[in-house]
């Protein structure tokens, strides 16, 4: 989350999905300006996890990034322009009811 902060990420959310999904720990979802600046995050993102964690992570939605999916095993981040992501909702549909966590941490 603090990566995506630092690119200037908008509206960054973290739902946790353990007992909801056995796909991953938690669910990122966060918004880039334009799909230029989605597919940098999801870029610099990528190379971030790598060097610290020395894992590849997965990617899909490049090079048209209106939404690119990150696949980091444990952790499944979402980035999207403003409007792709108002259509899909991806907050609503996992959240269960559950308020979705914000921040910058």
């Amino acid at each position: 989350m603090k990566s995506l902060d630092d690119d200037k990420g908008e509206e960054i959310v973290s739902i946790p999905l353990a007992g909801k999904s056995s796909i991953a720990d938690y669910m990122v979802i966060a918004s880039g300006r334009s799909s230029r600046q989605v597919g940098a995050m999801a870029q610099k993102l990528a190379e971030r996890i790598k060097k610290e964690f020395g894992r590849p992570v997965r990617i899909e939605g490049l090079p048209v990034a209106d939404w690119v999916l990150i696949d980091a095993d444990d952790v499944i981040v979402h980035l999207f322009r403003p409007e792709v992501r108002s259509f899909y909702n991806l907050e609503r549909m996992w959240a269960f009811g559950d308020e979705p966590s914000t921040g910058s941490a």
